[in-house]
Parts: structure tokens; sequence; C-alpha cells
């Protein structure tokens, strides 16, 4: 736990403080240089412009409970730094992934007594908030309502589904976004100016470089001093080390194992991984193959199961294709099969045979409309009797009570249909609930049951129950 009041408190111990002149202990660029002041803050204009929300509340020191929801290194902790350094109350900083409940019963009881006896309030910053379960979110609430704290929470997950509804109720989130190159760029031309940085004297950087830099930080204003850091660090130990960093320079540099990407941002059951899985479902949807395979392939490429992704797609084969392509789903079935045969690398080819064809072909959501249908008329109705013309009748009693009596075989007749003929429940005939498409080969079923049903009783009321 760390504990500020304003500016007074919370900065490193003694001991740290020596080590770090030591270089024992030397800190991470990002933290040398975090910003102490919102227009140092880089990026997020949509939350720091001149007259928004948040930076009135921060000049005004009338804080209200917070949720912070962006991706790593977009300022969240920097944002909840520059508070603790402006606020005139007491600033409790808690870890979600160390903390406890004990913790946090420590710091109501101080925060008590600063509001009871100094008439000072508290601002409480949890740090991954998502880790706590709810039960452990459960614990704030009589606090923030009491106003004994002022609740920050940071998160990386969506907090919809992260954060507790009645937590939620009680804060504003605030949606912070990745940095763009250009911020990142200005970010560290910046950094390399400043002395804190430590930059060899008479070492530039070309333009050039810093955006090679800034793409490989993939947004994250954390990488990319770390990725500066590490660039430096390798200059330091190079006895022809060039004083002029190009962007040449940077992409030879150890092969390039300094400029490595981040891994990509993903987590199989959280937000990246639904965010994922819907633009790739949903490209296939909309008949755009290139989006389809690029995000199958970012799945992928960040550790998706492919079992997951052969699923949906031998799904969307029926859901989002059926009789518009019936030979849809024999492959994305045959996909599943051959990736089972061959694994990875190569079962990467079926799995992209499979997704392109799903995204070109004719699309239909008959079939998913059919079950709606019919599901929502046996809700309606219940199990309504079964026409007796359509039972068995194995026996004689049977027989005799009407089982099969006046069914007509359909292969009797010349089109392979009997005219006239209902297999509904006499309470639902008439009803449609299979509405095929004019796309695709669904079109040739439209025609077909145009005339089947063309001379059945009811065949004017077409329309099944509300979706």
């Amino acid at each position: 736990m760390k504990r500020a009041s304003g500016t007074s408190q919370g900065g490193p111990s003694l001991l740290e403080h020596a080590a770090t002149r030591r270089g024992d202990l030397p800190s991470p660029l990002a933290d040398r240089l975090r910003p102490r002041t919102l227009d140092e803050v880089v990026g997020q204009k949509h939350l720091l412009g001149p007259d928004s929300f948040l930076r009135r509340i921060i000049a005004g020191d009338r804080l209200v409970s917070l949720i912070l929801w962006g991706p790593p290194g977009v300022g969240k902790t920097t944002i909840a730094e520059v508070i603790a350094h402006t606020t005139s109350r007491s600033f409790v900083k808690m870890s979600a992934v160390l903390g406890s409940i004990a913790e946090l019963r420590e710091i109501v009881s101080r925060a008590e007594e600063d509001r009871k006896f100094r008439g000072k309030g508290t601002i409480l910053f949890v740090d991954e908030i998502h880790r706590f379960n709810r039960a452990q979110q459960d614990a704030f609430l009589p606090h923030m309502e009491s106003g004994t704290i002022t609740l920050i929470g940071a998160t990386t997950e969506n907090p919809s589904f992260s954060v507790n509804r009645a937590v939620l109720s009680r804060a504003k989130v605030l949606v912070l976004e990745a940095l763009s190159d250009d911020d990142l760029k200005g970010l560290l031309s910046r950094a390399v100016r400043d002395p804190r940085t430590k930059v060899h004297p008479g070492r530039s950087f070309t333009e050039e470089a810093l955006g090679v830099l800034a793409r490989a930080a993939e947004g994250d204003a954390r990488r990319a001093l770390s990725l500066l850091e590490n660039v430096l660090s390798f200059l330091e130990t190079e006895p022809n080390a060039p004083e002029v960093v190009g962007q040449d320079e940077l992409r030879s540099m150890a092969e390039g194992e300094l400029l490595k990407g981040g891994a990509l941002p993903y987590d199989k059951k959280g937000d990246q991984h639904y965010g994922a899985a819907s633009a790739f479902i949903k490209s296939m949807r909309g008949s755009d193959p290139d989006a389809a395979i690029y995000y199958m392939l970012r799945m992928l490429d960040a550790g998706e199961d492919p079992a997951f992704i052969l699923r949906r797609l031998v799904i969307f084969a029926s859901e989002d294709v059926g009789n518009a392509d019936p030979r849809a789903l024999p492959l994305a079935e045959s996909a599943e099969s051959a990736y089972r045969r061959l694994g990875m690398p190569e079962g990467i080819y079926p799995m992209a045979h499979a997704c392109l064809y799903l995204a070109s072909c004719p699309k239909s959501g008959s079939v998913k409309q059919a079950i709606a249908r019919a599901r929502a008329a046996i809700e309606e109705k219940g199990p309504l009797p079964i026409p007796t013309k359509l039972l068995n009748a194995p026996t004689a009693l049977l027989r005799e009570l009407g089982h099969g009596k006046n069914y007509r075989y359909a292969h009797d007749y010349a089109e392979g249909f009997v005219p006239a003929e209902t297999y509904l429940p006499e309470a639902l005939v008439g009803r449609r609930f299979y509405e095929p498409t004019k796309h695709g080969f669904e079109s040739h079923i439209a025609e077909r049951l145009a005339r089947i049903r063309a001379s059945t009783p009811g065949s004017a009321d077409r329309d099944g129950p509300e979706e």
C-alpha cells in the first residue's frame, strides 16, 4: 500500500533514494518521465481537452468516483498520479493483485479518521480493479456511499463484465484509447531531450528512427519508453555506436531483437477475445473475405485455439449461409477434419479455405429464423396434438383409432408432393416458419416451396409469430 497526501507524501523512501543514487535500484525510464500535470499527459484529447469533464474536476479538486478503462500504457496510472499531485485529499494506492480485504479495512479506518478529525477526504486508487472478485468489490460500496472514500479504479478489462454493477452505478467510466503513432513519436522526441533520459552528449535520433520506435510500441507509451531505454543501453555497450541513430541503425540492432513488437493484446476469455471473434463473424456475414481472413489470422497469431475458430466456421455455415449454399456446411466440416489430420502450421490452409469461401458465398439467415419462429409457436401453443394421419399404426388397435388414416404417400405424385396436404397441427395450419431467401441456391428452394404452399389451405396467411 502506498499512501500520499497531496504532494507531500507517497514518494520513494530514503532507502530507495539512496539505492537509486548508488545505481543499485535504477527506476525505469517510464517512471522517471511520468507526467506530473495534465498538460504533460500524451494523447487522450477526448478526455483532457481544455473544457473536458476530467480536466475540470481535477483542476477544481472535485473528484468523483471513476473507472479508467483502456489498454496497457495509455495513461490510467499516470492520470491517477496527476490526481495525487494536485489533490488536497489523502491519496492512497492499492493493487488488486496484492491487496486484500484486511488492507482495505485499514485504508478505510484511516480514511474515517481523516474525515472525522481532520475534515479531509480520501481518494483510493485501485490498480487492476478487475482482479478483485465480486465479494471484494462489494466491500467498497458502503464507503463510497458514505463518502469515506472516492474510488478510482483502473482496468484493462471491459468494466461491464469485470466490475460489479453496483460499483459501476456509483462511478463514471472513462474510456482511454490506444495512443497514436504521432502521440508516441512526440513522447519519444520529448524523452530524448529530457536530461532524466541520460542520452549520451552528442547523440541524436532522426525523425524516422523515432517513428520506427513509435510503431513498434503499438499504442503503449510505457513500451515506447522501454524500447528507447533498451536502445540506449545497447548503444552504451557498443564501442562503434553511431552518434546519429537512424532507422537503418535501429533495425539492424541485435538483428531486430530490440524492436520486436509486443504480444498482440488478447485474452482467451476476455474482452479482446470476444471483440476479435465478433469482428471475424460479422466480416464473414458482411461478405468481406479480406476482413474475415485478417481477423482470423489475428486471433490465431495471438494464441487463440484453432478449435474455437473451426467451431465458429461450422456454426456460421448453417446460421448465416444455410441453404443459400448447401456446400458451405460440408466444406466447413471438411476444414475441421483436415485440421485435425494436419495440425499446425499446414492446418492454416483448410481453415483459410473455409473462411474465404464462407465470407464470399451467398448468405441466408432463414435457418436461424425458422428455428426462432417454430420455437415461438411451441411456446405459444404448447404441445399440440399431432394429426392422426401422421401417426404410425403398427397394431390393429391403433388402426382402429385412426392412426395413419388418410395419409397420402408423396412419392405417388408426379411432382413429389401431395397437393393441398397439411402436416402441422390444426391450430398452426398456414403458419410459415421457414421463409427462404432469393440468395444463391435458396432461390430454387423458394420457387419450389411457393408452388407447394400455393396448393395448401391457409397459404395466404404467411406471417409467423414475432421473433
